[in-house]
């Protein structure tokens, strides 16, 4: 099954990181079940990614609405977000491995994001809005899933305090599934690990449980 993994960690190599060490499994069960060439990893701090500010993609997009030809740098930054979306386009099981900083998504993830959530490829807007509100529909229904493996210092999942800043769980699954239609998304955490006294084993123990049963629902078929 072709799988786009994004590892949206800072130190993507650190072998310490509960995030890296998510996706370090995810890769032992994947490779248990499917053929390794069918797995595109990107390390998005290992990479150039365009970003939406002038001279960057802010000009690229207004030079393609007015039909104006791209200086030889613009036209690079085109091609690499065209990549980009193409990456997604092609792969219909996509994995995201992050760090929660500061309560929410890493930056260069969202760079990432501002490159496929593309008005007339990944959704479309609308004549009129929707009785609900909504005035987009998304375009990626043909069987996309997204899964989400998420380290945090923080607990969210009982519901207290924290349960209203799971910022970044609830931004991805917006974009992906409320704007984009993904079909799917399972969300594997690691989580408090900035807590005492939960221990690294227990916290890693939990998490690859949950992992276990998310990755067979993940790859089943309809």
């Amino acid at each position: 099954m072709k799988t786009l993994l994004i590892n949206a960690h800072p130190d993507f190599d650190n072998p310490e990181s509960y995030s890296n060490t998510l996706e370090q499994k995810f890769m032992s069960d994947y490779n248990e079940k499917f053929e390794a060439d069918d797995l595109t990893i990107l390390n998005l701090y290992d990479m150039e990614i365009p970003r939406i500010e002038k001279g960057q993609l802010l000009s690229v997009w207004k030079k393609e609405a007015d039909h104006i030809e791209l200086t030889p740098t613009e036209q690079h930054i085109a091609d690499l977000s065209a990549e980009l979306l193409k990456q997604l386009e092609e792969n219909h099981r996509v994995v995201i491995s992050l760090p929660t900083h500061n309560f929410n998504v890493p930056s260069k993830l969202k760079d990432w994001i501002d490159n496929i959530l593309i008005a007339r490829e990944t959704f479309k807007y609308l004549s009129q809005p929707l009785a609900s509100g909504q005035s987009s529909r998304g375009l990626m229904t043909n069987d996309y899933r997204l899964m989400i493996l998420i380290a945090s210092g923080s607990i969210y999942t009982r519901d207290d305090f924290y349960s209203g800043m799971d910022f970044a769980v609830q931004y991805l699954k917006a974009i992906f599934a409320g704007v984009m239609a993904f079909g799917q998304v399972n969300i594997v955490r690691a989580e408090g690990t900035s807590i005492m006294p939960i221990s690294r084993e227990n916290i890693l123990n939990a998490a690859f449980a949950e992992l276990d049963t998310q990755f067979n629902e993940f790859y089943e078929k309809q």
